[in-house]
């Protein structure tokens, strides 16, 4: 899942449980619109934040190539990066409180639906859902 600073969902993909997260990277990044006020929607971010799992060699080569800062701490088997921004890293607690937010849902929580697509379809729903309640909140 990607969201926003503010938590609002962007993209969110399913792949099965016994595939790591970081294999569906760069596929979930081009699928990123970032709304702007004015003109098409942004495909990149600036900064992406994730956790030790998606410290490895090609996420980090891929975001350095699409100039995207990555604000992801090494693992404990590399070299520390002098540059890695902490502040930046604990603000990434937005997406897990947006997850928390979508496993509020039972039938997402418990997942009812068996087959992806009808799970990816409930996600969607939740994710909307959550957009309206945060364009509420703002106004």
């Amino acid at each position: 899942m990607i969201t926003d600073a503010n938590g609002l969902p962007l993209v969110i993909e399913v792949s099965p449980g016994q595939c790591h997260e970081s294999t569906r990277f760069e596929e979930t990044m081009n699928a990123v619109r970032i709304p702007q006020p004015v003109g098409p929607p942004r495909r990149r971010p600036k900064a992406v934040a994730g956790d030790k799992a998606y410290g490895c060699g090609h996420i980090r080569d891929w975001l350095k190539s699409h100039r995207i800062q990555d604000v992801i701490p090494t693992m404990s088997n590399q070299r520390a990066d002098p540059s890695f921004d902490r502040d930046a890293y604990r603000r990434r607690n937005v997406v897990e409180r947006c997850i928390g937010w979508l496993k509020e849902f039972r039938r997402i929580a418990t997942r009812f639906e068996k087959l992806a697509v009808n799970f990816l379809a409930m996600l969607k729903l939740a994710m909307i859902r959550r957009c309206f309640t945060g364009l509420i909140d703002r106004a």
